[in-house]
């Protein structure tokens, strides 16, 4: 989309400091063409390319994108080494031109479970990036909730800080998303209703969109339309508004 149609878009009266997206409907998305399963994603991470550039538009500051969750182990050995190449195409590829882009990319969940190589890529690119002050786009790969908060526990048991001592603050400052503000909008494509393990502590007040388009169509002009609708929204935190 060029400029000229950007600038026709209504500016919003708020717009989201972190975006959460769930990007789902990749296999959906090759099944309704005929295509491999590995078509599909490989169409996802062509569409990351578009969403961060259309993050940078609008002024979003953090994304934090679900790219490999601790329970997509389960899916056949295949299209796990299959998401693991696209991976490393993506470091191998890709990186330059976002860190040309000022893109700050991080990595969210256990990089332990993942191939020495890729590892080691992932760290090479979070180093490189990681004075790049446009966009912080967050890739949660070998992420889960649940398994964040364990390892997050078992920090604060291992520094021996006391039970009473434990606070929101302490748990938070020992989650992957430390330093940052918890995600105000949660995307989910594909039209699924449920957060599968994504961010449990973080999205405690955070808004939710779901959308039934599939992750490889979900370009700027929906992305648009989601915060659109969070800027419509009432947020109270637990408390009572004006006309309650």
């Amino acid at each position: 989309m060029s400029d000229d149609v950007m600038n026709h878009y209504p500016p919003l009266p708020r717009l989201p400091a972190h975006v959460g997206i769930i990007m789902d409907g990749n296999g959906r998305w090759a099944k309704q063409r005929g295509l491999p399963r590995m078509a599909g994603h490989r169409a996802g991470v062509e569409n990351l390319q578009r969403i961060l550039d259309a993050a940078m538009k609008f002024g979003v500051q953090i994304v934090t994108l679900y790219a490999f969750s601790t329970e997509n182990w389960r899916r056949p050995h295949e299209e796990v080494t299959g998401l693991f190449n696209l991976l490393r195409e993506v470091l191998d590829k890709e990186v330059a031109q976002l860190h040309q882009n000022g893109v700050q990319l991080r990595h969210i969940g256990d990089l332990e479970a993942l191939p020495d190589d890729l590892k080691a890529s992932i760290l090479r690119t979070v180093e490189l990036t990681r004075h790049n002050d446009r966009l912080i786009a967050n890739i949660a790969f070998n992420y889960g909730g649940r398994d964040e908060i364990v390892r997050a526990v078992r920090a604060i048991v291992a520094e021996g800080v006391p039970a009473e001592a434990i606070t929101d603050e302490v748990i938070a400052a020992h989650l992957d998303t430390a330093g940052l503000p918890d995600p105000d909008l949660i995307i989910r494509t594909s039209g699924e209703m449920r957060l599968s393990n994504f961010l449990l502590w973080q999205a405690a007040y955070a808004e939710f969109y779901v959308t039934s388009i599939l992750w490889p169509d979900f370009g700027e002009e929906a992305f648009y339309e989601a915060l659109r609708a969070f800027a419509n929204r009432k947020r109270r935190f637990g408390a009572l508004d004006d006309s309650s």
